[in-house]
């Protein structure tokens, strides 16, 4: 059965991430992913997790709390724009996730940026470690979420491929824009 964009990043991420590794969740939102990064990475890893509302960062304490996870994440209400100031550079990353777009149920006019993804991806990438994935779920049916779609595509493609494999994986006989998913590789 084929997974869908969603899906298949969890399943990555399955794959790369080991206990007391250190990952960042860039946009938390309902907190999923964030969950999942802490049962990852146990007690002894940590998950940095940004989110510029205040709602997500609410909603993703209440679920680490439920689930007791909440001592291997430190959440951010801040762009994840911003992650270059809290992540030591010294530390490698081991895995990150964005979900690109807006918070569902929510205010549709708060979205990702393409500059503030953009500037996050690429304080991100020297931080990862070899063998560690970048994974963006691009969600762009809605108002500015081509442009960035756009943005981000374009920037990923023109990675060194000596240095890094990007994947782009979607449906494409789907309407209404369907999601699709982007994993970038650190080989060196």
């Amino acid at each position: 059965m084929l997974e869908n964009a969603l899906r298949f990043s969890h399943t990555l991420l399955k794959n790369t991430i080991s206990q007391g590794d250190i990952v960042v969740d860039a946009t938390v939102g309902n907190g999923s992913d964030t969950v999942l990064l802490a049962k990852l990475v146990g007690t002894n890893g940590k998950v940095y997790g940004f989110d510029v509302q205040k709602k997500a960062i609410e909603t993703t304490k209440e679920k680490l709390i439920y689930t007791n996870l909440h001592q291997q994440v430190e959440l951010y209400q801040q762009g994840h724009e911003t992650l270059g100031e809290i992540i030591d550079p010294k530390i490698p990353v081991s895995g990150a996730i964005f979900n690109l777009g807006y918070l569902p149920k929510s205010d549709k006019s708060i979205i990702t940026r393409s500059s503030t993804t953009l500037k996050a991806i690429s304080t991100l990438l020297p931080l990862l470690r070899k063998g560690s994935l970048l994974i963006i779920v691009v969600y762009y049916g809605h108002e500015g979420g081509e442009e960035e779609k756009d943005a981000v595509l374009e920037y990923v493609s023109q990675l060194p491929q000596k240095e890094y494999s990007t994947l782009k994986y979607g449906f494409i006989n789907q309407k209404n824009y369907p999601p699709f998913l982007l994993a970038v590789e650190k080989l060196v």
